[in-house]
């Protein structure tokens, strides 16, 4: 196994073996989602009724449910890439440590986006046996719903990342709620594109989680067509754009 490889394995081991003590931690997050599909899935569901989705009628919690699934792959890796990622950087001096081993930047880089995205991935695979059991899969195009979901995590970790590097104190964390909120609500998570005002919606098209939301609920519908494409395309080129431009922000703050 190449260096390219195996080094950035070894920051995702020294991760999982630092919480090994606090697993709770990683197992707590899991419910939150659960919570907002019994709650607004279930709940809101029995007042909005029945929706036409693509020519089908599916119920409000299996319009929902993998909105919810992008949504765990997407705070999971952001909490890594933000709070824990700023600890590493500029409190605990962690990533200087790792650098006096063998390992670079880009393989620090690496291992932790792998980290976060194995983390964004783990809430939306439990998520999904939630969504199975309750029936809310119509289609055998789910089994690709976790591949979906590593790539949403995956594409989060690196802007998360990025947007991390800039900031100065934990108070500038507050900004990451006017991000993060706006998208969890206006992704099509709630509500189908054809909701929104004709101005807004291709602004919604141009949000990084839209194209998770979308891609996972047609995985989970059956109803794929080519669209799938261009939503992998965006994610994997926000994923390189973002990944490039946060390895050289950490040449600037760990090599100056």
């Amino acid at each position: 196994m190449s260096a390219a490889v195996l080094l950035p394995l070894r920051v995702v081991e020294r991760n999982i073996v630092s919480y090994r003590r606090t697993w709770v931690i990683l197992v707590s997050a899991m419910f939150e989602p659960i919570f907002f599909l019994y709650g607004l899935g279930v709940g809101l569901g029995r007042l909005v009724g029945d929706l036409d989705w693509q020519g089908d009628m599916i119920t409000y919690a299996q319009f929902v449910a993998p909105g919810l699934i992008a949504t765990s792959a997407m705070n999971g890796a952001i909490f890594d890439m933000t709070f824990n990622f700023y600890f590493k950087l500029k409190e605990n001096r962690t990533f200087e440590a790792m650098l006096a081993s063998p390992l670079s930047i880009a393989h620090v880089l690496d291992g932790e986006m792998a980290w976060a995205m194995i983390r964004g991935g783990f809430y939306s695979v439990t998520f999904m046996g939630v969504m199975y059991a309750f029936g809310l899969i119509a289609s055998w195009w789910a089994l690709l719903i976790p591949l979906a979901a590593l790539l949403v995590g995956l594409m989060f970790a690196a802007l998360g990342s990025f947007g991390t590097t800039f900031a100065r104190n934990w108070q500038d964390f507050d900004i990451l709620f006017l991000i993060t909120q706006p998208l969890f609500l206006l992704s099509t998570t709630f509500f189908a594109l054809e909701v929104y005002p004709t101005w807004l919606r291709p602004v919604v098209q141009a949000t990084p989680l839209y194209h998770g939301v979308d891609l996972i609920r047609d995985l989970a519908r059956g109803t794929v067509d080519s669209s799938a494409f261009g939503h992998v395309a965006y994610m994997v080129i926000a994923t390189v754009i973002a990944r490039r431009l946060v390895n050289k922000r950490l040449g600037k703050l760990l090599l100056q």
